[in-house]
C-alpha cells in the first residue's frame, strides 16, 4: 500500500549558515555546466577585431546535427599550476586606428590600452608591415604555449619585432584569463548564487540538500 511521506523544505534564506553553504555548493556544481564563458569570448573577439587579430576557427557540432565555426580560444582554471588562457591566430596585421578603437570600446581598461599601444608602436617602427600567426603548442593552454611566427616581406624586421608582437599577444591572453576568472568569481559569489536559487524557486531540506 503506498504511503505518503511529508518532508519539511526550506528556501535558501530560511536555512542555517552551514546548510546554506551545502545548498550553494550543490548549485555551483551544476550551475556552470553551460557555456558561461560565451560573453567573455564575444567580448574578446570584438577586441581582437579592433587590434587586427583574426582568430583561427574550428567546427563545432550543434544539437540539430549541423556545425558552426567557433574561435580557437582555450582556457583552464582557475587555481592549479598550468592554468591560463591562449588563442590561435590565422593572421595578425596592423589595423588602422586600433588604439583609438580600443580606447573607445574599453575606455577604463589600461591593460588593453597598453597592449594596443605596444602593437602600434612596433608596427610603426616597421612601417606597419608586420604580420603574424599563432599556433597552440603542448598539453596546456596558458599564454606561454602560444607559438608566434612574425614576418615582414619587403624588408628585414627590427630586432625587437618578433618579441614585441609575441609578448603583446601573450599579454592579451593573460588579459583574457583574468577576464574569465573575474566572470567565474562573480557567477559563484554567494549573493549571486542565492539570487539564482531564489529565482529558480529551489527548496532544500534542513540540512541543505536539494529537495526532490
Amino acid at each position: 500500500m503506498p504511503a505518503i511521506i511529508e518532508t519539511e523544505v526550506f528556501t535558501i534564506s530560511e536555512l542555517p549558515d552551514a546548510a546554506k553553504e551545502r545548498a550553494r555548493a550543490w548549485y555551483r556544481e551544476g550551475a556552470l555546466d553551460h557555456d558561461w564563458w560565451s560573453f567573455c569570448y564575444d567580448d574578446f573577439c570584438a577586441i581582437c577585431e579592433f587590434l587586427g587579430v583574426e582568430l583561427k576557427t574550428r567546427p563545432t557540432k550543434l544539437m540539430g546535427g549541423g556545425t558552426r565555426q567557433e574561435p580557437c580560444i582555450w582556457f583552464r582554471g582557475f587555481w592549479s599550476q598550468g592554468d591560463g588562457a591562449s588563442f590561435e591566430v590565422e593572421r595578425y596585421a596592423y589595423a588602422k586606428g586600433s588604439l583609438a578603437g580600443i580606447m573607445a570600446y574599453a575606455p577604463k581598461d589600461g591593460a588593453l590600452h597598453a597592449i594596443a599601444r605596444r602593437l602600434a608602436d612596433v608596427q610603426r617602427r616597421n612601417f606597419f608591415q608586420l604580420y603574424a600567426s599563432v599556433d597552440q603548442s603542448g598539453l596546456y593552454c596558458h599564454e606561454m604555449t602560444m607559438r608566434t611566427d612574425v614576418r615582414r616581406d619587403d624588408a628585414e624586421m627590427t630586432a625587437d619585432a618578433e618579441d614585441e608582437i609575441a609578448d603583446a599577444l601573450r599579454d592579451l591572453a593573460r588579459w583574457l584569463y583574468h577576464r574569465l576568472e573575474a566572470e567565474y568569481e562573480y557567477l559563484t559569489f554567494d549573493e549571486v548564487v542565492d539570487e539564482a536559487i531564489v529565482a529558480n524557486e529551489y527548496t532544500f531540506t534542513g540540512a541543505g540538500e536539494r529537495f526532490g
